[in-house]
């Protein structure tokens, strides 16, 4: 067998749900006077919200980190690793490295799609804006007790989105897979205990992650001489599909 070689593809597929109101930024630039100070991205064609893989894969990854004491030291926009982006370290090798040393490159194990709304139509008409609420916070002066409202845009809790990740078995593998999957069920858990997209700290982003089906595809599926197939693997409680 090859030193480097695809044994399979793990694709773990499911749904995103927002518990409570989810704030992922977009872009101003269609911003109106009097519109909320921050939007939500949406696809530029339907004009819906949606998750990007990379809010999802970004926070999995933060929080994984910290979980196994892999950062040595914390600030805004540093971080230390300890050891620095080694390239065993079980996160490192999920995520992957670029690490400026060339033999502590890494490519990244595991793909998130960006997750697509599911049930906007349900909502659509309902809300302040299309798909989406606003709500007003204020920040107080601690100097002189005045208040400086400001308004975000929201999708609201209740909305579902598409779950799909994909983790790449190779042959060189210094840990297992169910290893690595473990790894990824365990980062969606931390991101439920936890918050996804902006203003967490301040009640947004809570959400349940619900997972419907765990496939493989081995390398001989991609040569047409092996079918898909059910992974076999217990799907922790809290993150098992309820109707199944």
């Amino acid at each position: 067998m090859a030193d480097f070689q695809l044994l399979k593809k793990i694709i773990i597929r499911g749904e995103i749900e927002a518990t409570t109101g989810l704030l992922i930024g977009g872009s101003n630039t269609s911003m109106g006077i009097g519109g909320p100070d921050k939007m939500v991205i949406r696809n530029p064609i339907s004009n819906e919200p949606y998750i990007p893989g990379s809010s999802i894969k970004g926070k999995m990854r933060s929080l994984l980190e910290v979980s196994y004491g892999y950062i040595a030291e914390g600030k805004m926009g540093k971080v230390k690793y300890v050891p620095n982006n080694d390239p065993k370290l079980i996160t490192t090798l999920l995520f992957g490295s670029a690490n400026n040393d060339v033999e502590k490159q890494r490519p990244s194990r595991v793909v998130f799609r960006d997750g697509k709304l599911l049930n906007g139509e349900s909502f659509r008409d309902k809300t302040d804006l299309p798909f989406t609420e606003t709500k007003t916070e204020v920040v107080i002066d601690r100097i002189t007790s005045a208040a400086m409202p400001r308004t975000f845009e929201r999708v609201p809790a209740g909305a579902k989105f598409d779950l799909e990740i994909v983790l790449n078995i190779y042959s060189n593998d210094p840990h297992s897979e169910n290893e690595l999957v473990k790894l990824t069920l365990n980062g969606l858990q931390l991101i439920q205990d936890d918050y996804l997209g902006g203003s967490g700290s301040r009640g947004s982003g809570r959400v349940k992650f619900t997972i419907k089906t765990v496939k493989e595809r081995s390398h001989e599926f991609y040569h047409g001489t092996a079918e898909e197939k059910d992974y076999n693997y217990a799907i922790p409680k809290d993150l098992r599909d309820a109707t199944n």
